[in-house]
């Protein structure tokens, strides 16, 4: 796999690449903002610091996800839940506290791989959108989502989603009267292995009713889980 190390320290981006490289992987790296910007072409995953000297890395993490669908783990010494919690808004697939260890990261790259959508290449993995191979285009009062293109517009606006946002909602319009569990949302969105907080969920679940202009969208049955609102019948 070819993945961009966006690290400001040279050191810690040496040992990285060569941990990387021991495990089979190409890298390349870059020690600025404007940098990761620009070699981004090419690149199928991306390792993020937060903290780099040009540009803010969660800046730096909204600007990839609008010009790629590439993953990206955002590696932070961060550790502030508000800080996770932005760069998981920002469209991080995941993140990494500082220190980690190369074993954790690893893993951590393996399954976000794992569960990163490959319809363009024909293979279909956890992503909802590649989950029943018939259907392209959902819709629900106003809301029209492609499957294909991964975009979602509501009333003709385009709505601006990160991967997982668009996922989830995905699951909850192809199945609008089942209440799915937290369980099975984190499984089918995030990955069966997934040892994260369950609190990310409900970031995204804050995230989505935001972006779509109501919280009757995304309906909580406390205890049991979420389904599909009805916005348009309150």
């Amino acid at each position: 796999m070819n993945i961009l190390v966006v690290e400001d320290d040279v050191r810690v981006a040496d040992a990285l690449s060569a941990a990387l490289s021991m495990r089979g992987h190409e890298t390349v790296v870059v020690h600025s903002g404007a940098d990761a910007l620009e070699r981004l072409d090419g690149c199928e995953f991306v390792l993020l610091d937060l903290g780099l000297p040009d540009l803010d890395g969660v800046e730096v993490c909204k600007r990839i996800r609008a010009l790629s669908p590439v993953p990206v783990i955002a590696l932070t010494a961060r550790a502030e839940e508000i800080d996770r919690v932005m760069g998981l808004l920002a469209g991080a697939d995941d993140y990494v506290v500082k220190p980690y260890s190369v074993h954790e990261l690893n893993a951590r790259i393996e399954a976000v791989s794992r569960r990163s959508c490959r319809c363009g290449l024909g293979e279909r993995g956890h992503d909802p959108a590649c989950h029943g191979g018939a259907r392209e285009l959902l819709t629900a009062e106003g809301l029209e989502m492609d499957l294909r293109s991964r975009s979602a517009t509501l009333e003709g606006r385009r709505l601006q989603l990160t991967r997982k946002e668009f996922d989830l909602l995905v699951m909850l319009v192809e199945e609008p009267e089942t209440v799915h569990t937290r369980e099975a949302i984190i499984s089918r969105v995030w990955d069966e292995n997934w040892y994260g907080s369950t609190r990310t969920l409900d970031v995204h679940v804050g995230s989505l009713r935001n972006k779509l202009g109501s919280y009757d969208w995304v309906e909580t049955l406390r205890g049991v889980g979420f389904r599909l609102g009805s916005p348009g019948k309150r």
